[in-house]
């Protein structure tokens, strides 16, 4: 469970990013994907092996066609044979034509199938591995990044590689395989229709790359307005209170009608290039079965040309146009897929800055005695958030941290848990130094009840546990009875199994912060470390089922609470007083208000604003 800092100030904008639009190809980021294929290499070759067949059978059905009117059809029809010999020989070629669909079919239904088995497995192994890596960083990183932009590498970036896999690349060289295989059928065919069928390939190619370019830019533009309407509506739902709280709906919708009208009309700017794309590929195609039709028929009437080497023709000439506007189709998605590459392996390059190290020490038995020695730390270099700090505390000791807002207090806890390393001196956990040890190793052993405790979707019990399968539904019940949580938790309709919805919205701010207390005493840690924040806005009987909560909590535990109301430390053994990041005053509740000093000013202020809190109720 982390604790979150504003401390994040020097990450990248919020836009750039997903503004990356990437090559159609890339073959270093080419490379790096199609290793995510190497489990499922002999599907690959056989997938390959399919498509091989696809372009060959794609080309098979006109040839047949040829043979069936120039051996069956065209010589019955001038006498040259019967009709029963014509019949004779139609029968096999017809029987030929109708396999071939039936393979046809066959091997496409094969292909498909196979592509998706293969890309989905691969795109789910990205998806794992970036979700781990994902859990290795360090809190530094989750300060600087969006989670929305997160979300989105491993939801929309990680469909777009899978469309890549699945259609892209596997259409594309299937469209080059056919593209080639019939170039080659229609020059053993008829030589001359063959250079006439060609002559269309410059128009072809142009005007495939000039739309190529118009797309470009209308695809970066949607990327960009697209970005932009995510990252508002993540702000926008997230900040809802706000809005409502202010009157803001009006001018908030306002503000996503003009974004969203920006990304219709770069939405538009796409349809009209590809609406005049597949015209003008039309019109290429026409013109040129026009031009195949005036020269076969001349040469048909010179004798020079089998009416069934024209019919071919036809035929093969749609199948021969055909994957040039398939290619300029699936341009968008190998540019949406290298873009989504680009963004999802630069996630995954991203390294943790709190790494276990080589050979750990084993932390065997834990006593739960801390020291700082002269630490200083900074989330932002140079803007150091504790200074020289020296501090002990005994095993089962309980201390309060205390100190104005800014002093360093919430530090102290995400550096004992070892979310941040710091950049001077050393922490020691039994005379240990805390990066000598594994991180679990020391999570284990550290239990952290924060002012605003996550709860998760699911139900209560599984909340204390944390799926935690080793804690058995007596113990979870018994956490909860020892922390006061059994007596709201028996009042809900399914009791331990009541499902709660994401962060706990169906719950009061006590009841999450008892089911916290209960967390922590289901795993049952030898160090306990409190932010007691939330006790301030919850009623007064839920505020001593909290406290006691708390006292026994801390009972043979070291525990050290970050304490923002003075009234509630008082019993500690000892209290600790930040001011500026330093340790300027330690000493018992009593021994700090006779030294009149910096503890002794906060506690008169606290003391003055509850006086007149008290008055004016």
């Amino acid at each position: 469970m982390g604790i979150h800092h504003g401390g994040g100030a020097g990450g990248r904008g919020v836009f750039d990013e997903d503004e990356i639009l990437g090559k159609a190809y890339d073959a270093r980021l080419m490379r790096r994907l199609l290793g995510y294929l190497r489990p499922y290499r002999g599907l690959v070759v056989l997938g390959l092996g399919i498509i091989l067949g696809l372009s060959v059978t794609e080309a098979a059905p006109p040839v047949l066609a040829k043979f069936i009117v120039d051996n069956a059809i065209t010589p019955a029809v001038n006498g040259q044979i019967g009709v029963d010999e014509g019949l004779s020989r139609l029968a096999p070629l017809g029987l030929a034509y109708i396999a071939v669909l039936l393979v046809s079919s066959s091997l496409r239904y094969g292909q498909n199938m196979l592509a998706s088995y293969v890309g989905q497995n691969a795109m789910y192994d990205l998806r794992v591995q970036l979700f781990a890596h994902l859990q290795g960083l360090s809190l530094t990183f989750f300060d600087r990044n969006p989670v929305g932009r997160l979300m989105t590498r491993i939801t929309n970036d990680i469909d777009a590689l899978t469309d890549m896999v699945t259609q892209g690349v596997v259409a594309i060289f299937g469209d080059i395989l056919v593209i080639g295989v019939i170039a080659i059928v229609l020059l053993v065919l008829d030589l001359r229709l063959a250079l006439v069928t060609f002559a269309a390939l410059p128009i072809l190619i142009w005007l495939t790359l000039y739309f190529r370019r118009i797309m470009r830019d209308s695809f970066r533009a949607i990327r960009i307005r697209l970005a932009r309407i995510n990252a508002y509506l993540n702000e926008n739902l997230s900040g809802m209170a706000i809005v409502q709280l202010f009157t803001r709906e009006r001018a908030s919708y306002k503000q996503f009608d003009d974004l969203n009208t920006d990304l219709l009309n770069a939405n538009r700017g796409q349809i009209r290039a590809m609406s005049m794309f597949f015209p003008a590929v039309g019109f290429t195609r026409a013109a040129t079965s026009a031009a195949l039709f005036v020269a076969g028929a001349y040469w048909i009437l010179q004798g020079q040309l089998t009416l069934g080497t024209l019919l071919a023709f036809w035929q093969l000439v749609d199948r021969f146009f055909q994957p040039f506007g398939d290619l300029a189709e699936k341009y968008n998605i190998m540019q949406a897929a290298m873009a989504s590459s680009e963004r999802v392996f630069r996630l995954l390059d991203t390294e943790a800055t709190i790494v276990d190290p080589p050979h750990p020490r084993e932390l065997t038995h834990v006593r739960g005695e801390i020291a700082f020695e002269n630490v200083s730390f900074a989330y932002n270099e140079g803007d150091w958030v504790l200074r020289d700090v020296s501090l002990k505390i005994s095993a089962a000791e309980s201390v309060a941290i205390v100190g104005a807002t800014g002093a360093g207090k919430t530090s102290i806890i995400s550096l004992i848990s070892r979310f941040y390393d710091v950049q001077k001196g050393r922490i020691l956990l039994d005379g240990l130094d805390l990066r000598e040890l594994r991180q679990a190793d020391v999570r284990k052993h550290v239990g952290v009840v924060l002012q605003d405790p996550f709860i998760f979707a699911g139900t209560i019990a599984s909340n204390i546990r944390l799926n935690n399968t080793a804690i058995s539904d007596d113990q979870v019940r018994s956490a909860a009875s020892f922390v006061n949580a059994d007596k709201f938790i028996e009042k809900l309709p399914q009791g331990y199994d009541t499902v709660v919805t994401e962060r706990g919205s169906t719950l009061s701010v006590g009841q999450k912060q008892l089911l916290a207390f209960a967390r922590a005493i289901a795993f049952n840690p030898e160090i306990l470390l409190v932010l007691d924040e939330a006790t301030s806005s919850v009623d007064t009987e839920t505020e001593h089922l909290i406290q006691d909560a708390l006292a026994k909590l801390m009972v043979g535990r070291t525990s050290i609470i970050i304490a923002h109301r003075l009234s509630t430390i008082q019993n500690v053994d000892r209290i600790i007083v930040l001011h500026k990041g330093r340790v300027v005053e330690m000493g018992s509740h009593r021994d700090l208000l006779s030294q009149r000093g910096v503890y002794h000013r906060l506690y008169e202020l606290q003391y003055r604003a509850h006086e007149v809190e008290t008055r004016s109720v």
